[in-house]
């Protein structure tokens, strides 16, 4: 059930890469939506990406990104699921360890772009969903729309250097591909 802090969900690289939808779901974590769960190996991966695409980045900014994502959520860093790895079948062998990171945490869903790459026969037995950020945002929705305004909110109150409207935000999180962004704000 979401809306509750026991309701976990480990995001993959793909969904804290872009920042806009990083900080709505964070937004959301902290208003006990939900529990977020990731590794090291999750941050290496969305920093690695992002350097690669984002010259004017630094190593060292991201890593403070995740040292402050560390600090707010101090229950989100797994560790110990590395053993777990070998033994998981997925499309993406790379995607084994997001998989692992759930099992180990006993979570409840993985928030990723990459359905494919989780089938559903491969989770069943460890009783983990898959949603895409856009399929958890309605449902979050569904379940209490307010949520979402507020977690919006916060995140819009957050971007004063430089400052943006709030629909600045809702396009930046419709190009991220929260495409019922502004239908879940109206």
């Amino acid at each position: 059930m979401i809306h509750s802090p026991q309701f976990t969900a480990v995001l993959d690289a793909n969904v804290i890469y872009p920042a806009p939808i990083r900080d709505l779901l964070l937004n959301l974590a902290d208003l006990e939506v939900f529990s977020p769960k990731w590794s090291e190996i999750i941050h290496d991966e969305w920093i690695r990406n992002l350097l690669k695409n984002r010259s004017d980045l630094s190593r060292s900014k991201l890593e403070r990104t995740v040292k402050l994502m560390n600090t707010a959520f101090p229950d989100a860093e797994v560790y110990g699921f590395e053993e777990l790895i070998e033994e998981l079948n997925l499309p993406d062998l790379d995607d084994r360890h997001v998989l692992a990171v759930a099992i180990h945490s006993k979570a409840d869903a993985i928030i990723t772009f990459n359905q494919k790459d989780f089938p559903s026969k491969a989770l069943k037995d460890f009783n983990i969903e898959i949603y895409t950020p856009n399929k958890f945002l309605k449902l979050v929705h569904k379940i209490s729309p307010e949520l979402i305004n507020e977690a919006f909110d916060n995140q819009h109150a957050s971007l004063i250097n430089p400052p943006r409207t709030k629909e600045d935000l809702i396009r930046t999180l419709i190009n991220c591909n929260i495409k019922s962004m502004r239908k879940l704000l109206a």
